[in-house]
């Protein structure tokens, strides 16, 4: 039995359980790294200081990092009018590098080591945190009590990717985000088995910029990629936007608007790193964004050739990247929650789905053929489905991040009542991804999933009213050849 005690390379944890899933051992906001403040603000992660006679109390999630909050009146979207379950909420700080461990209470950690499952949220690199209703772990664990789920927390904008000239000149990582990732699976590889975890048997998932994130992670660390299979939703390596920010101007705006301009470039970062408030960058990162459209601020991934690289489709033709079994996917109306919002009237679907081929299915398409011809084994799936409490308007249905609660299986706490296919669809989904998490070569061939082929077949869910079904990938390409190839 795990019990609520757990021993780690940091200390001693203690948990809790909540009353809605008295199955489930919750571990909540494990420091993974030290704190990011001071000489370390805009530094890559440093793992956290060992000791293992610390007690820590692991009972409150942390903190999301630092961002500026999106409400109906700076950025009305189906986000924040319709599914405001999916946004993050509540208070950030920069201490917040940590994780969140769920496990069924009663596992056994010696004779019975479960799989894992790594959650990376999505937000655009712009947003996102753990303290969100619609992704929360404990629902899943306390249904199967097969498995394990993580939770990780990572910086986003200017704290994690802030391509700072100061960085470039000393040959600093830029990404630091993504660094922040890696360290959180590594401290995981070590710490995993004390929860009842198997460190041999771990899958990172990410969706949107998650998606994107699970992706470089494949690409950047091929013959130490620790997990051994990758889940996919809504992004890849191909599917993601990037800074083209090569003079770091957005920084040194940031550092001249704060009181740090006009210094050599180690002097600016010096200054941004002690003589400003972590409010002061979110506060100016706001208004900017949100209120200005010059300078048009943008903190987001760049190519190092460490953790991103200039041309993803030559590296992987030659084969740099850890050809791990994934499951990649789209929804059928992504764009839908994504494009501006016109009111509740919304877009017609022509439009939508125009620019959901453009932006998300061709996209996955391309990679799955990649993959594909350099041998690499791929499970495609396809979401038509969708239900009135969590797509409350007709133009809505699947759109970018409708499916998540379908997965956690938080979909019945938001938004009214649930459906009975609702219910199946998110069992069938679920089930699906355990087998995966238990072996990620053979079990969903046997579970009436066949990996990619180009004449091959997805598994769609909810189409026409079914649980889920096979569906020619002939029917994802229509319409793709009206866009060029990915450049990256």
């Amino acid at each position: 039995m795990l019990g609520l005690t757990v021993d780690t390379t940091i200390g001693s944890l203690y948990g809790l359980v909540n009353g809605s899933t008295p199955s489930v051992a919750q571990f909540l906001g494990i420091p993974f790294a030290q704190p990011p403040l001071g000489d370390l603000r805009f530094a890559p992660p440093q793992p956290a200081t060992v000791n293992r006679t610390a007690v820590y109390d692991a009972t409150r999630q942390s903190p999301n990092c630092p961002q500026y909050p999106l409400t109906v009146t700076t950025d009305p979207s189906v986000y924040t009018i319709d599914s405001p379950w999916l946004q993050p909420y509540g208070p950030w700080s920069e201490d917040c590098l940590t994780l969140d461990v769920y496990a069924p209470l009663n596992a056994n950690r010696e004779d019975d080591a479960l799989p894992v499952l790594i959650w990376l949220f999505g937000g655009g690199f712009y947003e996102g945190g753990l303290i969100t209703n619609g992704f929360d772990g404990a629902p899943w664990v306390e249904r199967t009590q097969e498995h394990i789920v993580v939770a990780v927390n990572y910086r986003n904008n200017i704290f994690g990717f802030p391509n700072a000239a100061g960085l470039a000149e000393t040959g600093e990582n830029l990404n630091l985000g993504l660094l922040d990732q890696r360290l959180a699976v590594e401290w995981l590889r070590d710490n995993i088995a004390s929860f009842g975890g198997d460190p041999t048997r771990m899958t990172l998932w990410g969706q949107s910029s998650g998606a994107a994130s699970v992706d470089y992670f494949n690409f950047a660390w091929p013959d130490d990629p620790i997990v051994q299979g990758l889940i996919m939703h809504s992004g890849s390596v191909f599917a993601t936007g990037a800074s083209v920010d090569v003079s770091h101007s957005n920084f040194t705006f940031m550092a001249d608007s704060l009181g740090c301009g006009g210094l050599s470039p180690a002097d600016e970062l010096a200054c941004m790193r002690h003589n400003v408030t972590a409010e002061a960058l979110i506060d100016l990162y706001e208004n900017y964004t949100l209120g200005a459209d010059d300078p048009a601020l943008k903190f987001t991934t760049i190519v190092d050739n460490v953790t991103k690289f200039e041309n993803f489709t030559e590296r992987a033709l030659a084969g740099n990247y850890s050809k791990l079994p994934a499951i990649l996917g789209t929804n059928a109306n992504e764009e839908a929650s994504l494009l501006p919002w016109v009111g509740p009237e919304g877009y017609n679907q022509s439009y939508i789905h125009y620019h959901t081929l453009e932006t998300d299915q061709c996209p996955a398409n391309y990679y799955n053929g990649l993959r594909y011809n350099t041998s690499s084994l791929t499970f495609r799936w396809y979401n038509m489905a969708y239900f009135p409490n969590t797509s409350p308007r007709p133009w809505e249905k699947a759109y970018h991040a409708s499916e998540l609660p379908l997965l956690f299986g938080t979909y019945p706490w938001y938004g009214g009542s649930a459906t009975e296919l609702q219910h199946q669809v998110s069992r069938r989904w679920q089930d699906l991804y355990l087998a995966f998490l238990k072996d990620p070569v053979n079990a969903l061939p046997q579970m009436g999933w066949p990996a990619y082929e180009p004449e091959g077949h997805a598994l769609v869910f909810g189409r026409n009213g079914s649980v889920s079904g096979l569906m020619p990938m002939e029917e994802l390409y229509v319409g793709c050849d009206q866009f060029p190839l990915p450049s990256q």
